[in-house]
């Protein structure tokens, strides 16, 4: 018997109309695709298993740090138990609202009670990262096609900027990524209530990103919604300046805002040539142009054309502006909240090519998906994520098992002090501050001549071996090696300290008076 497929199928009394079948890609056969919906959230998935091994491993080599991998889980550790977060490791009752204003954080305490652990942390972080990949790639899927979307993942989630996220410690502006990530795709997207209501948490979770809500508000304004966004630019700066001006300061225990002094005068001699050189501070030293470039080299620099770039105005203006070198660079956390901006500038300016009317748009799209491509994977190698395929990153060393063991020895509950790396081995299970002590009279960086404060913690854990240095320098923090060495010997000869053990450079004291 002749069967026919039921696209051929006349019943009586139907129209005759054939039922479209579907066009797959070249080289794809439909059976074997992935459905359209699942594709971001598969996405999401495979970049999530990369952040989470790479964090992971490292905090398990020791390669995390009690700044700042501690003090955030001290800090959500004290919201799991429904008090104020007061961090030991940034001083005696320093309350860590007064260092940023991030109470999103306490939005991770239930998380925390269930698994206290700094693992809990890097795994959140690991998930929040990989979750602005979501809405990034279901745009490119459905304004620029599957191929493109593939693309998109790829230089999102391999970008340098999450890459060195994802590879220290935990911060509190992992929060704010995929918040960053739905607002610009909302905005984009023509989408202008959508995009405010995404980016209106960001006050939360840092005093800065109050301005780059700001910034969407007149991106919003300038694109019609005049109302729309001249309140909710209004509403980004007053924010900013209530937690900077007044929040903070009343929180701090100096007083004041901690970090202040990064946008203070400089070298300049007063505010008015600190103000007349600012154009040309925002590109020297070198290392600011270099950076300022590479922040939208994950999009072959087409972001540039988007007005969505704006959203990334306010946070290179404060680094870049800023005294503090840290700022300058492509370490550390600090541009992980503009990947996604530039991102979803990049789906923007592209968009543009797949729907006008060019000749060569097709052509032009390609060959921007590819060059975006290409930078991405130029830039790997020098970036953590190229740590997965090191085998010193799936080894566990001597020195390593050295320090577990004697960390193993330490009971919990115990007050500890400990050397910058050892801390966050312990902060779920001990009390902990830094050893020596630091920082001194709640001010970051007083660590100068002066002696300081004796220790009085039940137990000193001490590594006298240089850590493994990214995305520090190589050598001790936050003393030379000497200095600690002498506070090492002061606590055993002075404090009441004797040595329990000793094993590859690491020192166990136990306080005994």
């Amino acid at each position: 018997m002749r069967t026919f497929p039921d696209s051929l199928v006349v019943r009586r009394g139907a129209p005759r109309v054939l039922a479209p079948s579907p066009t797959p890609e070249p080289g794809s056969p439909p059976a074997a695709r992935l459905p359209a919906a699942l594709l971001p959230w598969s996405w999401a998935a495979v970049l999530f298993a990369l952040y989470a091994a790479v964090a992971v491993r490292r905090h398990l080599l020791l390669r995390t740090t009690g700044y700042d991998l501690g003090i955030f889980e001290q800090a959500v550790r004290a919201y799991a138990r429904l008090r104020a977060p007061v961090v030991p490791l940034r001083g005696d009752g320093f309350n860590l609202l007064g260092d940023h204003f991030h109470p999103a954080l306490a939005a991770l305490a239930p998380l925390y009670r269930l698994w206290p652990s700094p693992l809990c942390l890097l795994i959140a972080q690991s998930a929040l990262l990989a979750l602005a990949a979501v809405p990034l790639v279901a745009w490119a899927l459905s304004a620029l096609g599957r191929r493109a979307a593939h693309t998109v993942a790829l230089c999102y989630g391999l970008s340098w900027g999450i890459a060195s996220a994802a590879a220290f410690d935990f911060h509190e502006v992992a929060l704010a990524v995929p918040l960053l990530a739905f607002a610009a795709v909302a905005l984009g997207q023509g989408r202008p209530r959508a995009a405010v209501a995404w980016a209106a948490p960001l006050v939360l979770i840092k005093e800065d990103l109050g301005l780059t809500l700001a910034a969407l508000g007149c991106v919003v304004a300038w694109r019609g919604r005049r109302r729309l966004g001249l309140l909710t630019a209004a509403a980004g700066l007053l924010a900013s300046a209530i937690e900077i001006a007044l929040l903070l300061p009343a929180v701090n225990p100096a007083g004041g805002y901690a970090h202040g002094d990064n946008l203070g005068e400089g070298p300049h001699a007063s505010l008015l040539t600190t103000i007349a050189f600012a154009p040309l501070d925002v590109l020297r030293p070198d290392t600011k142009a270099m950076t300022l470039i590479l922040v939208f080299a994950p999009s072959a620099l087409l972001a540039l054309r988007s007005p969505l770039a704006l959203l990334a105005l306010p946070t290179l203006a404060w680094r870049m502006l800023s005294q503090n070198g840290f700022h300058w660079g492509t370490s550390f956390h600090y541009s992980a909240v503009l990947m996604p901006i530039v991102i979803a500038g990049l789906i923007d300016a592209l968009r543009r090519w797949r729907t006008g009317d060019h000749p060569l748009g097709a052509r032009h799209l390609r060959a921007s998906l590819v060059t975006a491509l290409a930078v991405t994977a130029v830039m790997l190698p020098s970036f953590p994520l190229a740590q997965l395929a090191q085998r010193t990153t799936w080894r566990t060393t001597p020195h390593t098992a050295a320090a577990r063991s004697l960390l193993a020895k330490i009971p919990d509950g115990a007050s500890v002090a400990a050397s910058n790396r050892l801390a966050p081995q312990l902060t779920s299970r001990c009390e902990v501050v830094l050893f020596p002590a630091f920082p001194v009279g709640a001010r970051l960086h007083a660590h100068g001549g002066t002696g300081l404060p004796r220790p009085t913690a039940d137990w000193i854990i001490h590594d006298s071996r240089a850590p493994e240095a990214w995305p520090y320098r190589m050598g001790h923090w936050p003393y030379p090696l000497e200095r600690q060495s002498a506070e090492l010997r002061a606590a055993q000869r002075s404090h009441g300290y004797r040595r329990v053990a000793q094993r590859d450079g690491i020192t166990l004291l136990r306080r005994t008076r």
